[in-house]
């Protein structure tokens, strides 16, 4: 697992120089999400919120994500992907795929059922 993490990590810098697995996955979270808080990013991901503050000022500087008000409450900023940051996350989304499908290429099905199993 801590080799296929560092694979993961390299190859989020190869897909796209702006976003870092970390990065990515933030992202991704806000996609799903429909957008969410900093301090809800840091509580799922158990991450400090300085790494989060830090992660999040990149992504807006680089126009990839974008803060907007709560409807709920006027004074607590959501953060939501920009149409740039949606593409982009597409993108990297469809070359991970792609890569993760060509590295499992001819693994038998009972193999891939179990890596499977053991990711979640």
């Amino acid at each position: 697992m801590t080799a296929f993490a560092r694979r993961a990590r390299a190859s989020a810098g190869r897909m796209h120089p702006e976003l870092s697995l970390v990065s990515y996955t933030l992202l991704g979270h806000l996609e799903g999400s429909g957008g969410c808080r900093a301090t809800d990013l840091a509580a799922h991901y158990a991450l400090d919120k300085s790494t989060v503050s830090r992660q999040v000022s990149a992504l807006e500087g680089a126009g990839l994500i974008a803060r907007r008000a709560d409807p709920q409450d006027q004074r607590v900023q959501v953060l939501d992907l920009t149409p740039a940051g949606r593409e982009i996350l597409a993108q990297v989304t469809a070359r991970r795929r792609d890569a993760f499908r060509a590295r499992l290429e001819g693994w038998p099905e009972d193999d891939l059922r179990r890596f499977a199993a053991y990711l979640r």
